[in-house]
């Protein structure tokens, strides 16, 4: 998908904030499209349908979390990421993003490279539509679902087969945050009762093979590929 099909929506109630990353998201190439306030971000929304929300968690009114609840439950935006914007330190924010459906949050205050860097990542997800779903190509990796095959660099290696099922789901879907619970239930289901551990042992494995900084832990909540 080129740039210029990309719909971002911004919100945000603070104007330098809609001007200087909109301005850099329009810049970069990006349709970009503003709200100032969760209710008409909503609404926008819906009518829109942007492939990407970068939401500004406080609002008045309804704020970022209400919108984002809102958002989700909204068919046409099954598909959108939405990223929350949060200031430093905020856990609490970040936390309730996670709950209310949000798939990353981006710290402010930001540097604008670093919020286009953000932004590809996130949109890493789109891919040619044509390209077959059973093999992944993120970065330096190839993923083969059909062979459980991976090749990194040219070289290819065999993993595990809980290994490359984790791998797989990671990076499905490059920057969004997986939830603990929902790896467990989609690598493991219901083979046998396993505990959060389990989870922690394979990302190390992982880490080890394909590299430590090709996953990040999202303390309290669960773990993400990034590229």
């Amino acid at each position: 998908m080129k740039k210029k099909d990309i719909r971002i929506l911004l919100v945000d109630d603070e104007p330098d904030i809609l001007e200087i990353v909109g301005y850099n998201l329009s810049a970069e190439g990006y349709q970009v499209i503003t709200a100032d306030n969760g209710a008409e971000a909503v609404k926008v929304a819906k009518k829109k349908s942007p492939h990407l929300i970068i939401l500004d968690v406080m609002m008045p009114g309804m704020d970022g979390i209400e919108a984002c609840e809102q958002m989700r439950k909204i068919p046409e935006l099954d598909e959108t990421i939405i990223t929350f914007l949060t200031a430093r330190g905020e856990d609490y924010s970040q936390m309730a993003g996670f709950d209310a459906g949000a798939d990353d949050y981006i710290t402010k205050p930001i540097k604008p490279k670093v919020l286009i860097s953000k932004v590809k990542a996130l949109l890493r997800r789109f891919r040619d539509e044509e390209a077959t779903s059973n093999i992944v190509k993120v970065g330096e990796i190839v993923i083969n679902r059909d062979e459980y095959k991976v090749v990194k660099n040219k070289e290819e290696m065999i993993l595990p087969r809980k290994e490359f099922e984790l791998l797989s789901l990671l990076a499905s879907k490059p920057g969004k945050v997986f939830k603990r619970e929902d790896i467990l239930d989609k690598v493991w289901g219901n083979e046998v009762v396993v505990g959060g551990r389990t989870i922690d042992v394979h990302i190390r494995k992982l880490r080890e093979k394909i590299g430590d900084d090709s996953f990040k832990t999202v303390k309290g909540v669960g773990y993400k590929f990034v590229v």
